[in-house]
């Protein structure tokens, strides 16, 4: 019991982390110079996502997330604080992120015990945090400081709450995690490809983000409360919808926001079920996919039926990765407990 509470300290920790992570970060790029300059926002964005999958895969050598997460986040401060050239600071700031994630993600999962609720719980915040830093980035220095404090807990609170490794791996083949992978690559390409001409101004994007948190938040427990099948039925489909054929009106783009990231830590929990052994390299992949996604769908101009086309199918093949995915890695599961019985 004093385990699973201390799991659940460290989950709100690392929530708060991530908020405050995503805020420092988007108020340094667009607090400074770099705001003016797309070259910079590029490679912080570059560093912050791609780089994730690499990180990953030295995280799960090393088994030391407590103290990446702590040393990622005072790296963040410092790329805040330190009066340095712009592009040595969104390099340490890019780094720091992409290294948090990894580290928070895997404390995530490993703390997870066969759930998915707590995935939404720890990506939802950093919404909001981009948001909030990018709307007030002379918020910077209160941010700084939070960070530090959280940098200050987070690996005492690691060791008191300790990671519990998932029994039984879905032994499943490398073609599950590739295809979840796609999945969140092509979706990505489909809903950056929407324009939404009702988000301007500061209360557009404030509720934009408050939905988008929403769905991410609730991901995880409707998940867990109906499976992965279900979920990806109930939110993939009229998500589809509503952003294809409604983006143009406020209500039906954010209840089409909502479901869509609703699959979400549904995607990330089926990734770390086809390979509980590498929390970090499952949560990287999905970070690493994201962006390319998000960049060539937001350099499309598709419009009218082309544009239609490309969200439907690229929401359908998601939709397919997710139910032909949940069904190898459990009915793999299956046979795999029948042959120890």
């Amino acid at each position: 019991m004093e385990a699973f509470a201390g799991s659940r300290r460290l989950l709100g920790l690392n929530a708060i982390s991530h908020l405050l992570v995503d805020a420092l970060c988007a108020a340094t790029v667009f607090g400074s110079a770099a705001a003016a300059d797309a070259n910079m926002i590029v490679l912080y964005n570059t560093l912050a996502f791609s780089t994730q999958c690499l990180v990953g895969l030295a995280a799960d050598k090393i088994r030391q997330h407590g103290v990446a997460a702590a040393v990622s986040m005072l790296l963040v401060v410092l790329g805040y604080v330190l009066p340095l050239p712009i592009w040595i600071r969104i390099l340490g700031i890019g780094l720091g992120n992409s290294v948090f994630h990894v580290a928070g993600g895997s404390m995530t999962l490993e703390r997870s015990r066969g759930k998915a609720g707590a995935l939404g719980v720890f990506v939802a915040p950093g919404a909001i945090g981009v948001t909030v830093g990018t709307l007030w980035p002379q918020l910077g220095a209160v941010f700084a400081i939070l960070l530090t404090l959280c940098a200050l807990l987070v690996i005492p609170l690691s060791r008191s709450s300790p990671a519990e490794r998932q029994a039984q791996p879905a032994e499943v083949s490398l073609l599950i995690p590739i295809l979840l992978t796609a999945a969140v690559a092509v979706r990505a390409v489909g809903g950056s490809a929407v324009h939404f001409p009702w988000k301007t101004g500061v209360a557009a994007a404030l509720m934009m983000t408050f939905f988008v948190f929403l769905g991410k938040t609730l991901g995880g427990f409707v998940c867990d409360r109906i499976g992965a099948k279900k979920s990806a039925w109930i939110s993939i489909v009229p998500a589809a919808v509503l952003i294809a054929f409604c983006s143009n009106w406020a209500v039906p783009g954010l209840a089409g926001q909502f479901l869509l990231n609703l699959t979400m830590p549904v995607t990330l929990w089926l990734l770390y079920r086809a390979m509980p052994d590498a929390p970090g390299f499952a949560f990287g992949l999905a970070a690493s996919a994201l962006w390319p996604g998000t960049v060539l769908g937001g350099l499309m101009t598709l419009t009218g039926p082309a544009l239609w086309l490309c969200v439907i199918l690229s929401f359908l093949f998601g939709l397919w990765a997710i139910l032909y995915s949940e069904k190898k890695i459990f009915e793999r599961k299956d046979e795999n407990h029948e042959k120890t019985r």
